[in-house]
């Protein structure tokens, strides 16, 4: 009897944790799919890419910094013993995933684009797999041509689109960026809060791509022209906070939250709702509506997101294990 009481509070835990986890991803997705349209009206009146990654990823990390430094609690040989994930993760989750999407869609159309970088789920699963067994099962799998199904719907690809080389390998480049996002934001193991990896993630990127363009090596310019959205003109500063403070500071810390809670391979089929949400943003500020065909798209995504859930194993007990680089 005993034991049936404990089995059933540790489910009613599981459940509490998983639902947490998928309000914190589903706030991360909502956030981070706002930052393509916000940045579209910036890029239109002559910023550049790097110059709106640059100031998004500091005023991100002048707002989360200082309270990662409040999560540690003192505790800076936590921080020390991990300073090569801070860096993987500033590098490769942080700038690698958002400048090399900005490069790439420099170089081809949005939407291909996004669809290369989101295959990052896949590339999560055959990860897991590869390196720490964690063999998918056929209702992930399921799942995952589901809601990749979704992804072309919702990015209008049957009607055609032109690649380019280079286009395509910044995608890819981009698609590892957020691989590895997904698989450091989700490792409990490190002891770092999700605050403190953020806020140093952030920081990381901050002074990385500072160093770039201090050099000559990223191209920097900026407006004050007012930028306009929705029929309506506001202030050029106004889409840069929203983009520091909601889509860096509050996505990254909610989507590590949300990795911490549901795993990687979860939590990576979630953000997915990013790319849907991208288009309804892009439809209420830009005047770009989306076409039932997409919606039909946004469906299917989420039909996939909840098969990947019935897909998870109850063997993986402990979020941090297969997660670690």
């Amino acid at each position: 009897m005993t034991s049936v009481a404990d089995d059933a509070v540790r489910a009613g835990a599981d459940a509490r944790r998983t639902g947490v986890g998928l309000g914190f991803a589903l706030v991360s997705a909502l956030t981070f799919g706002l930052s393509g349209t916000l940045a579209s009206g910036l890029l239109e009146t002559g910023w550049t890419p790097g110059a709106v990654v640059l100031v998004r990823l500091a005023i991100g990390a002048v707002v989360v910094a200082p309270l990662g430094a409040i999560a540690l609690r003192g505790r800076w040989r936590v921080l020390r013993r991990n300073l090569r994930v801070v860096l993987l993760y500033g590098a490769l989750g942080v700038v690698g995933a958002q400048f090399c999407y900005f490069s790439a869609v420099a170089h081809m159309a949005v939407a291909p684009a996004l669809l290369i970088e989101y295959t990052a789920p896949a590339a999560v699963v055959v990860w897991l797999w590869l390196r720490h067994g964690e063999r998918p099962g056929g209702v992930t799998l399921l799942g995952a041509a589901v809601a990749v199904a979704g992804l072309v719907l919702v990015l209008d690809l049957l009607s055609g689109a032109d690649l380019s080389t280079a286009g395509v390998a910044w995608s890819l480049g981009a698609m590892v960026g957020a691989a590895s996002y997904f698989v450091i934001s989700a490792d409990e193991s490190t002891g770092l809060p999700p605050l403190a990896l953020a806020g140093g993630g952030l920081l990381a990127g901050t002074l990385g791509l500072g160093l770039l363009a201090l050099v000559g090596l990223l191209p920097m310019a900026g407006s004050t022209s007012d930028v306009a959205y929705a029929g309506r003109a506001v202030a050029w500063w106004v889409p840069l906070v929203l983009l520091g403070v909601v889509t860096a500071a509050i996505a990254y810390v909610t989507g590590i939250a949300a990795g911490r809670r549901l795993g990687s391979r979860l939590a990576s089929f979630v953000a997915l709702l990013e790319v849907v949400a991208a288009v309804g943003f892009a439809w209420v500020l830009l005047d770009q509506l989306p076409r039932g065909g997409q919606l039909l798209g946004g469906l299917l995504v989420l039909g996939g997101v909840v098969v990947v859930k019935l897909g998870e194993r109850p063997a993986l007990t402990t979020p941090a294990a297969g997660v670690k680089l």
